[in-house]
């Protein structure tokens, strides 16, 4: 399943498939019919703080990593949207993440690029194997 990255104000293509958008705040001055957004998945966006903390200090681009995956991890609200991105990853035969941050090359949707295609380790209890987990432990629990 291919994952792409693309900035929202740029226009949608055919060959984005589902597109995701990744962003806790709506991009300024874009009208939801030019977006062309699937799906909107605001828990999965860095906190506040954490974003104003990177955009100060775009040269520390490993640490932001790091604690984005550790605020993923930490916050219970970003598991059922993790669980849904997974879901859209592999239901999907392309998917486009996307964001409206200028930097191109750091910003959320590269680790969660990364994160989909198995190139970073997932916050704990939130891969793809804890959700096939869920799932049996889910239906465990009805057949009680």
């Amino acid at each position: 399943m291919p994952v792409a990255v693309k900035r929202v104000y740029e226009a949608a293509s055919r060959t984005d498939g589902a597109r995701v958008l990744v962003d806790r705040l709506w991009p300024r001055g874009l009208s939801k019919q030019r977006a062309r957004v699937d799906e909107w998945l605001r828990q999965l966006a860095p906190s506040h703080e954490l974003r104003k903390w990177f955009h100060a200090k775009p040269d520390h681009w490993p640490t932001f990593r790091k604690k984005y995956l550790k605020e993923l991890a930490q916050h219970p609200e970003a598991d059922p949207e993790l669980r849904k991105l997974y879901d859209l990853a592999h239901k999907k035969k392309r998917l486009t993440l996307l964001f409206a941050s200028k930097n191109e090359q750091h910003n959320n949707a590269i680790v969660l690029k990364e994160l989909l295609e198995g190139m970073r380790k997932p916050p704990t209890g939130t891969g793809p194997g804890a959700i096939r987990g869920m799932s049996r432990r889910d239906a465990a629990i009805r057949r009680r």
